[in-house]
C-alpha cells in the first residue's frame, strides 16, 4: 500500500481520526481555513463577473509549506474537510493549492467520526462538488458585497466603526420592529372568572373557569362585567352538564437540527448561541473518553434534517428494549417535510448509542457533559413510544354560564421516562363527576388582567423567528447574534435583546434606502437561490449580477441623500474627577470604557463595569458585570482588588426576605432556582 494523506482542519479531529485510520495513512490539519478574500480590500472583480481575488492567510504560510510537502509524499490524497459547503470550499482551495485534478476522486465526507464512518468515507471518495463550492462563493462574495459597502457608507453617515451586513441588518430589522410593535402596544382590560367548586360531602376542591355566556363564548371585559356575572353564579344552582372522558397521546420530539439544539440548550442549560456550537465542536472532533480513547461523541453538528441512519434506529430499539422494555419502543424515526431543509446531514445525535452520559460523565467537562446528555436523551426519547394520558373534560353550568375544567392523569410515561417534558409537572387530578350532578361553590375568584404586548426576543426565540422566516443558515446564527451585540446594535437585558438608539437609528435608514437588503422575505428568498446553486440548477453569477444591479443603485441613492446623524455616547453615572464633567460611555477595541467627553482638553478615561442593580453584601459596593478570559459572564465587586466577593449567576432586583441582601438566579424555566448567597441566611424562594 503507497502513503496516504487525509487533510481536515481541526488539531482535534485529526487526533480522532487518526486511530480509525489503517497503516500507512498520515492525517494533517489545515487549522481552519487557509486561502480567502482579503481582509484589506474589496477583492471581488466586479467588472469580470464578480471573480474574487483569493490569497494565502497570513500566518499560514509555514503550514501551508508543510502541508505541500506532505502532500508530495503522498500516492493518495484524502480531502476530509466538514461535509458542508464551507467544508468543500475549503477542500476546492486545498486542491488547487496542492494541485490536485478537480476531476479526481480526492474528497472524502463523513458525519459522524467513528471507525466505520471513516472507513466507509474512504471507500466511497468522490470528486470535489463545484455547485457545492460555487453555492459557498457565491454566498461570500454576495456577503462580502454588502458588508464592505455598507461599512463605509455607516461610517461616514453615522459613527465610525459600525458594520452592516446581509443577514445582520435583518437581524437587527427584527430586533427593532418587535421593540416598536411592544412601544406601539396599548393595553386592554379583561378580567377571569374563576369557580373553587367541590361535591357534597367531599372535600377535594377543583377549579373551573369561565368560557361563555348562553353559548357564545365571551371575553370580560371590564369589572362590571364581571360583577354581573359573578351575581349570576351567586343565585344560580351549579351542576355538571357533560363529562368526556378520552385518551391523549404526546408524541416523543425529533431529533435535533442545528437549531432546535440551540434553542433547547439555551432554554434548559442558558447556553448562548456561540456556547453550544462550541461544545458542539469539541463533542464532534472527540473527547479522550476513559476506556475508549479519542472518540467522536456527536454526528455533524451543522445540519437542518431530522432524519437519523438506520444503524442509529437499530442501535436506539436494541438499548430501549434492553434497558427499558418492548412497550417503550417506537417514535419518530421518519424525518420532518418542513420547507427549505436541505438534508444534507443526518440530525445531531450521539454516534454510540451505548456511551451513556452516565459512562462519559467522568471524562467530559462540565459544559460537554450536559450537552451531551441533552443530545443523548433526546436521541433515545425520538425513538421511544408516545406517552399517554387519561383526560376528563367536564363542563359545568350556572345558569346561562358555562364553565369548563380539565384533569389529566398519565397512563403510560412513554418517552417522558428519558426527557422530562417542559410544562409537564404532575397529574392534575378530578374527583369523580356525573353528569346532572350538583356541586357546591366554595369560592368564587374574580381578577383584573392586561393584555401584554409581545415578549422581546431571546436567543432562543430569536434562533426560533430566523429559522421560520429562512434568514441566514443555522450555522451563521451564532456569529450573527454575536456581531450585532459586538456593534451596539442591541443589548441583553434580562436575557432579552433589546435595541439601543444607534440600532433604530441604522435599522431605519436601512428601511429607507436598502429596503431588499432589510426585506425579510427577499433575504429568505436569496437563501432559496443559493440553495438552487448548489443543487445546480442556477447559475452563480447570475445570482450576484441580479442582486448588484438593485444594491448599487440603492447605494448611489442612499451616498447621495442620505442626510448625516449624530449618535451620542450615552452619559454614566460617574463624573471625571480632573475637571468634573460626568463622564460617557465608549466602546474601543477592547470593550466599552468610561471617557471625559472634555477630550482633547481632558484625557480622562476609567474601565466600564455594567451595574447590576446588586448590592455586595461583603462590602456594599455595587455588584458589576464582568467577563472571564473564556468569555464567561460573572458578576464581582466594583471594589475589586480591595474586595473579592463574585458570583456566576445573575443578581437578581428583589431582596431576600431574611436578610434583605441581593439575590441570584441560578438556571432557566423549571431549573430556576433564586437564592440568597450571604452565609448564615441560605434562603431559597420556592419556584412558582
Amino acid at each position: 500500500m503507497g502513503k496516504n494523506l487525509v487533510i481536515v482542519e481541526s488539531p482535534a479531529k485529526a487526533k480522532t481520526i487518526k486511530k480509525y485510520l489503517p497503516k500507512g495513512f498520515e492525517v494533517e490539519a489545515t487549522m481552519g481555513h487557509v486561502i480567502d478574500l482579503p481582509k484589506s480590500r474589496l477583492a471581488i472583480d466586479i467588472e469580470n463577473d464578480f471573480q474574487p481575488e483569493y490569497i494565502k492567510i497570513r500566518g499560514k504560510g509555514e503550514l501551508l509549506k508543510k502541508l505541500k510537502k506532505a502532500a508530495s509524499k503522498a500516492d493518495q490524497i484524502y480531502l476530509a474537510t466538514d461535509p458542508d459547503r464551507e467544508g468543500e470550499a475549503i477542500s476546492w482551495h486545498m486542491a488547487n493549492f496542492l494541485e490536485i485534478d478537480l476531476k479526481d476522486e480526492c474528497r472524502i465526507e463523513f458525519h459522524e467520526i467513528t471507525k466505520r464512518a471513516v472507513n466507509a468515507a474512504i471507500e466511497n471518495k468522490r470528486s470535489i462538488d463545484i455547485d457545492l463550492v460555487n453555492s459557498q462563493q457565491a454566498r461570500r462574495i454576495l456577503d462580502r458585497l454588502v458588508g464592505y459597502s455598507l461599512s463605509p457608507f455607516l461610517w461616514k453617515k453615522v459613527k465610525k466603526g459600525l458594520s452592516g451586513g446581509r443577514v445582520q441588518s435583518v437581524v437587527t430589522r427584527i430586533i427593532v420592529d418587535r421593540e416598536q410593535e411592544i412601544e406601539a402596544f396599548i393595553p386592554e382590560e379583561y378580567w377571569n372568572l374563576d369557580l373553587i367548586l367541590k361535591k357534597q360531602e367531599d372535600p377535594i376542591e377543583f377549579l373551573a373557569k369561565f368560557h361563555s355566556e348562553d353559548g357564545k363564548k365571551k371575553t370580560i371585559a371590564n369589572e362590571e362585567e364581571a360583577i354581573r356575572l359573578s351575581n349570576i353564579v351567586e343565585q344560580s344552582q351549579i351542576e355538571v352538564l357533560k363529562v368526556s372522558k378520552r385518551t391523549r397521546k404526546q408524541k416523543p420530539p425529533l431529533p435535533f437540527t442545528t437549531s432546535t439544539l440551540q434553542q433547547e440548550a439555551y432554554k434548559v442549560l442558558g447556553y448562548s448561541t456561540q456556547r453550544t456550537m462550541r461544545v458542539a465542536q469539541q463533542l464532534y472532533e472527540g473527547v479522550d473518553i476513559k476506556g475508549r480513547g479519542l472518540t467522536g461523541l456527536i454526528t455533524y453538528l451543522r445540519t437542518d434534517s431530522t432524519r437519523i441512519a438506520e444503524e442509529a434506529v437499530r442501535d436506539s430499539a436494541d438499548f430501549i428494549e434492553k434497558n427499558y422494555g418492548k412497550d417503550y419502543l417506537g417514535g419518530n424515526q421518519t424525518a420532518s417535510k418542513k420547507k427549505n431543509v436541505q438534508d444534507a446531514h443526518e440530525a445531531i445525535r450521539p454516534s454510540l448509542i451505548d456511551l451513556t452520559p452516565d459512562e462519559a460523565k467522568a471524562s467530559l467537562e462540565a459544559d460537554q457533559y450536559r450537552l451531551y446528555k441533552l443530545i443523548w436523551e433526546r436521541l433515545i426519547a425520538s425513538q421511544m413510544a408516545a406517552a399517554e394520558y387519561f383526560v376528563t373534560s367536564v363542563d359545568i353550568t350556572a345558569s346561562s354560564l358555562l364553565f369548563k375544567t380539565k384533569g389529566e392523569i398519565q397512563k403510560f410515561d412513554g418517552f417522558t421516562r428519558v426527557l422530562r417534558v417542559s410544562g409537564k409537572s404532575e397529574d392534575s387530578t378530578l374527583p369523580e363527576l356525573l353528569e346532572g350532578q350538583e356541586l357546591i361553590r366554595v369560592k368564587t375568584a374574580k381578577e383584573q388582567k392586561f393584555t401584554k404586548p409581545p415578549a422581546r426576543y431571546t436567543e432562543a426565540s430569536l434562533v426560533k423567528i430566523l429559522e421560520e422566516k429562512g434568514i441566514g443558515r443555522p450555522s451563521t446564527y451564532a456569529p450573527t447574534i454575536s456581531t450585532i451585540k459586538n456593534r451596539d446594535y442591541v443589548v441583553v437585558e434580562d436575557k432579552h435583546f433589546k435595541p439601543t438608539e444607534l440600532g433604530v437609528t441604522v435599522t431605519e435608514m436601512m428601511k429607507e434606502y436598502f429596503s431588499d437588503v432589510v426585506n425579510i422575505s427577499f433575504t429568505a428568498e436569496m437563501e432559496d437561490r443559493l440553495d438552487k446553486v448548489a443543487d445546480g440548477a442556477v447559475n452563480w453569477v447570475e445570482v450576484l449580477r441580479d442582486f448588484y444591479t438593485g444594491f448599487e443603485k440603492s447605494l448611489t441613492t442612499a451616498s447621495e441623500k442620505a442626510e448625516s446623524v449624530t449618535i451620542m455616547d450615552p452619559e454614566s453615572d460617574v463624573d471625571c474627577e480632573l475637571c468634573g464633567r460626568r463622564m460617557v460611555i465608549k466602546k474601543g477595541r477592547y470593550g466599552r470604557f468610561l471617557a471625559c467627553p472634555g477630550f482633547p482638553e481632558c484625557k480622562n478615561t476609567k474601565p466600564y463595569y455594567e451595574k447590576t442593580g446588586g448590592i455586595c453584601m461583603k462590602c456594599g459596593g455595587d455588584l458589576v458585570k464582568r467577563t472571564s478570559k473564556t468569555g464567561r459572564t460573572f458578576y464581582s465587586c466594583s471594589n475589586y482588588p480591595d474586595c473579592d466577593y463574585m458570583n456566576w449567576d445573575l443578581p437578581v432586583a428583589e431582596k431576600c426576605p431574611q436578610c434583605g441582601s441581593t439575590m441570584f438566579q441560578k438556571g432557566l424555566g423549571k431549573r430556576k432556582t433564586i437564592y440568597c448567597d450571604k452565609k448564615d441566611c441560605g434562603f431559597i424562594k420556592p419556584n412558582e
